[in-house]
């Protein structure tokens, strides 16, 4: 497999002397990240600044905790806990209980990993490339990182047993970690395949599919009273905090990086 962290170049214009034009805004973060790939390798660089990318998503993790905590005690945002399972239960039946259940596990311990593992190993043998395995890794271990730290730092307990739908869950219950990782690794393969896509309408049909599949996983969650529904709401925000970290440092390398090559080449 080759060694291209960016995947695919992007279409855009070309000057007189048949190079693409050089980005206007050239920030130190970018430079950082080109000058690492030097030392090291470009894989080697993306790996390093997304483990240190991991800091501030813990302490997103903390801080959103705490923020959670206090409204919660006030009964801020919690208001809508039990409004919202309420009516979720209101409108359950057997079949339903059983499609939700089923649409759901996809997003669980084992249907995820299975789900992101064949994307992945799809996406790397098509492009020949490592690029999908690291960024996808990457995201996948913030993300389970970020949940574990949550449910160690609240505890919260799950919505009642006789208002859920078996089988049931035991864990702590803030973040809900099926919402938190259908964001993050449904968001990365949406840009990992748009990154080959052209199409603008192609493009908007797989962000729509990527936020509709997270979406319907989060409000399956507190349809089956597995948790409430501001558990939901936290794992989306910090899921899609930590997707934005990993895709922009991707981006700041590949831009840091198709700029040079574009100086090296010369007209």
């Amino acid at each position: 497999m080759t060694d291209d962290t960016a995947g695919p170049p992007p279409p855009g214009p070309r000057n007189r002397g048949g190079r693409s034009p050089k980005p206007k805004t050239m920030a130190w973060p970018a430079s950082f990240l080109y000058r690492l790939a030097q030392w090291t390798s470009p894989h080697a660089a993306l790996l390093i600044t997304l483990a240190l990318g991991l800091i501030p998503a813990v302490l997103l993790t903390f801080g959103s905790a705490e923020v959670y905590e206090s409204v919660v005690e006030s009964d801020g945002v919690a208001l809508l806990d039990q409004p919202a399972l309420d009516a979720a239960m209101a409108v359950r039946s057997p079949w339903m209980d059983g499609a939700v259940t089923a649409f759901t596990n996809l997003a669980g311990t084992v249907g995820m990993p299975i789900l992101a593992g064949t994307a992945m190993l799809a996406l790397a043998w098509r492009w020949r490339s490592w690029t999908p395995v690291l960024l996808m890794v990457s995201a996948a271990a913030g993300s389970l990182l970020m949940t574990v730290a949550g449910k160690d730092l609240i505890g919260r307990t799950r919505p009642p047993l006789p208002d859920a739908v078996p089988p049931y869950e035991h864990s702590a219950s803030f973040p809900s970690g099926h919402s938190l990782n259908s964001v993050v690794i449904a968001g990365m393969v949406a840009y990992l395949i748009i990154l080959r896509l052209e199409a603008r309408w192609a493009k908007l049909l797989t962000i729509a599919t990527a936020a509709a599949f997270a979406l319907a996983v989060g409000l399956s969650r507190v349809y089956l009273g597995h948790h409430w529904f501001t558990d939901v709401l936290v794992a989306w925000t910090l899921g899609l905090a930590w997707l934005a970290v990993v895709i922009t440092v991707h981006r700041l390398l590949h831009s840091r990086r198709a700029a040079a090559l574009d100086v090296d080449a010369g007209p």
